[in-house]
């Protein structure tokens, strides 16, 4: 039987010896970042790039500190302190599967109502980058017309009490505007979302939110801080019971492990007002063309994501791994890509689109990464909007096929119903579940009434070609069932 050993600083010398720790001295890291969203894809991406640096002797005045400002982060807080802030990082690769602890967070901001502690760490003249992980639809953006969402309940809140702001957005505003205040100077501002110009959105975000409350901070911080753009690729699935027990059997009681794929990138613009750590010594990209990079990934990972999340979810096809393995759906996600989305996307150097498709095509299909269609599907009213919808635009637009961007709408359309085939109940999944299901009700006797949702498809009911033909693949599927739809579409 195992040791099992609890993850603390005390205990790293008693992990096996296949376990990779840190080679540095925590206690003499001092930070630099504040990172707020410490979720799994955080832990297993960015702070595994700042663990590298510090295991070279490089960067240790840049260690992080984690934050948040939601009710759960609280509970995530509470498993990180318990275990001196450390991770243990899971890969999985069919070749094998390897562990290392990552210890560059060395501290985690209590989480409290009105985000006292958080505006005082940020506000903190050690402080250089405020990062944020907050999932694509954190941003409080319009989903027709891509501007700042300044009526959103949340917004509305900061707007009123701008000194105990509810939001990450009012949080990082409040402690600019002490830092100003005091003469400290500004820090960057980094999105690491899935956001095509991230930086850029980030950046209307803040300055929008301070136009509201004071227009001279919001002109002080678009003058002074900086806002990269930056491209995040790593596949980590959630952490449940199956990871929590893997992480046992390497001997390491973690109660926050990660588990994740075999491939990491991270592109990265060279804009920051107040320093940034040596990210290209352990592989991050730094240019200043970061968007041909992120267009691709977007377009063919995130978009590829969604092309077959929902029929997997349709037909109880539990994992991306499996719904790459099923007989249908594999081939609809090669055949959308490569007729449908590739043709807008440019390479990059060393990369072809075509050779993209291929490369996630292995990487979706790795059977030792458990990604569940359930989170992929999670929140499509914003990857929809955010990942698929532009590329339906641009097909119309430069005359490429839209017919299989067509059916993926389809398809989410019938799964948004909240029946699977088999006839199980699906579970709310999206911000907007109550009325995403009511318009997918209508729909399944008049299936315009889904594009009729302007807020998440604007104009694009008024296009015929988009419309007729999601019109035809939504009656297709609820007459004949999702395979025989998509049979047609890849045979057709």
């Amino acid at each position: 039987m195992v040791e099992l050993i609890h993850l603390s600083d005390a205990n790293l010398g008693r992990l096996p010896d296949e376990i990779r720790v840190p080679k540095y001295d925590r206690s003499a890291l001092t930070p630099g970042i504040v990172h707020i969203g410490l979720g799994n894809f955080h832990r297993g991406h960015q702070a595994w790039y700042f663990h590298r640096l510090f295991d070279q002797g490089l960067s240790h005045d840049w260690a992080i500190v984690g934050a948040g400002v939601r009710v759960n982060d609280a509970v995530q807080r509470e498993k990180l302190v318990a275990q001196d802030y450390l991770t243990t990082l899971i890969e999985l690769d069919p070749a094998g599967t390897s562990a290392e602890v990552v210890g560059s967070m060395i501290d985690y901001i209590a989480v409290e109502d009105g985000n006292g502690p958080l505006i005082a760490k940020m506000a903190d003249p050690a402080i250089r980058i405020v990062a944020l992980t907050v999932t694509e639809g954190g941003y409080y953006i319009d989903p027709v017309g891509g501007g700042f969402d300044d009526e959103h309940p949340d917004i509305r809140h900061d707007v009123a009490n701008p000194e105990a702001p509810r939001t990450a957005f009012g949080a990082m505003v409040a402690a600019l505007k002490v830092r100003r205040e005091n003469g400290i100077g500004p820090f960057s501002g980094q999105s690491c979302d899935n956001l095509q110009g991230n930086g850029d959105i980030l950046r209307q975000t803040v300055v929008s939110l301070a136009r509201l409350t004071d227009p001279s901070l919001a002109e002080w911080i678009s003058a002074n801080c900086s806002f990269p753009n930056s491209m995040v690729d790593c596949i980590v699935p959630a952490t449940g019971p199956n990871e929590l027990a893997l992480a046992r059997s390497l001997g390491i009681d973690d109660q926050a492990p990660v588990t994740h794929e075999n491939y990491r990138q991270w592109v990265i613009e060279d804009d920051f007002c107040a320093g940034r750590p040596e990210w290209e010594s352990v592989g991050a990209i730094i240019t200043d063309d970061v968007h041909v990079y992120e267009a691709m990934k977007i377009r063919i990972l995130n978009a590829g994501h969604q092309v077959i999340a929902n029929a997997g979810e349709i037909l109880s096809v539990e994992t991306i791994s499996d719904c790459m393995a099923h007989p249908q759906i594999g081939p609809m996600f090669r055949k959308v890509q490569i007729e449908e989305i590739a043709p807008h996307v440019d390479p990059v150097p060393g990369m072809t689109p075509t050779n993209y498709v291929t490369l996630i095509e292995r990487r979706f299909s790795n059977p030792s990464i458990v990604d569940t269609t359930r989170r992929v599907a999670f929140d499509g009213s914003s990857r929809h909007t955010g990942f698929l919808l532009p590329i339906v635009r641009d097909g119309l637009r430069d005359g490429v096929p839209v017919e299989g961007l067509a059916l993926v709408e389809a398809l989410w359309a019938r799964m948004c119903e909240g029946t699977r085939e088999d006839g199980s109940v699906i579970e709310p999944n999206d911000p907007f579940w109550s009325d995403l299901t009511k318009a997918a009700a209508a729909a399944k006797e008049r299936p315009l009434a889904w594009l009729e949702q302007r807020q998440i498809y604007g104009e694009l009911i008024d296009s015929a070609e988009f419309s007729e033909a999601f019109e035809r693949w939504l009656s297709l599927i609820w007459a004949d069932g999702v395979c025989a739809a998509i049979v047609r579409f890849t045979d057709g």
